[in-house]
C-alpha cells in the first residue's frame, strides 16, 4: 500500500512540475515520506531546488542521496552533471561523466551530450564537437538528433568566434613585439651617434 501511495504522489508531482510548484513540492514531500530512497522523487526535488529555488547546495544533496539509493540509475547523472558544470565544479563533473559512461544501461547519448557541455564550458570546442557527434551516432530519436545538430552549429560558431578573437590578440601582440624591436634598434642607433 505504501508503494502505491508513493507512486500516486510521485505522479502528482511529475504532473504538476514545473507549472504548479507548490503542488509539486507538496506531492514530492509526501512521496519521499513514503519512500525516502525514491530516486525519481529525489531527482525531481533536486530539480526544483536547482532550477526554481536556485538552492544549489540542497540540490546537490538530493542528487547525492539519489546516487546513494541507486548508483546505477541513469536518471540521476545528466541533470546532476549539468548542475556541477553550471556551478564550475569541473573536476567532479568529469568524474561523474567518466563513471556514468562505464556502466550498462546508461543513456550514453545523453551523457555524451552533457560531456559536450563540459568541454564547451572549458572552451575546448573540438572535443565538444567530437562528443556531440558521438552523441548523435548513438541516438535513437530524430528530435534528439536535431537538437544535437543545433548544438553542433552553436559550438562551431563559438569556436570560430574564439579563434578569430585569438587571432586578433596574436596580431596585436606581434605588432607590439615588432614595435619594441624597432624601438630598441632605433634607440641603439641613437646611442651610437
Amino acid at each position: 500500500m505504501e508503494n502505491n501511495l508513493h507512486n500516486t504522489y510521485l505522479f502528482r508531482a511529475m504532473e504538476a512540475y514545473p507549472y504548479e510548484l507548490e503542488r509539486a513540492v507538496e506531492a514530492l514531500n509526501y512521496a519521499l515520506s513514503y519512500n525516502p530512497e525514491s530516486v525519481k522523487a529525489l531527482c525531481l526535488m533536486a530539480k526544483v531546488q536547482n532550477e526554481q529555488l536556485k538552492d544549489f547546495e540542497t540540490a546537490k544533496a538530493y542528487y547525492e542521496r539519489a546516487i546513494a539509493a541507486d548508483i546505477e540509475n541513469e536518471d540521476i547523472y545528466p541533470d546532476y552533471i549539468r548542475l556541477l558544470i553550471n556551478r564550475g565544479d569541473y573536476a567532479k563533473a568529469k568524474k561523474l561523466i567518466d563513471f556514468a559512461l562505464k556502466f550498462k544501461g546508461t543513456g550514453k547519448a545523453n551523457i555524451k551530450l552533457v560531456q559536450a557541455s563540459y568541454f564547451e564550458a572549458l572552451q575546448d570546442y573540438d572535443k565538444a564537437e567530437e562528443a556531440l557527434n558521438e552523441s548523435k551516432m548513438i541516438a535513437l530519436n530524430d528530435e534528439f538528433i536535431n537538437f544535437v545538430n543545433k548544438a553542433i552549429a552553436r559550438v562551431v560558431r563559438k569556436r570560430n568566434a574564439y579563434n578569430s578573437k585569438n587571432k586578433a590578440k596574436e596580431t596585436v601582440v606581434k605588432k607590439e613585439v615588432e614595435k619594441t624591436k624597432n624601438n630598441w634598434f632605433r634607440d641603439r642607433l641613437n646611442n651610437l651617434l
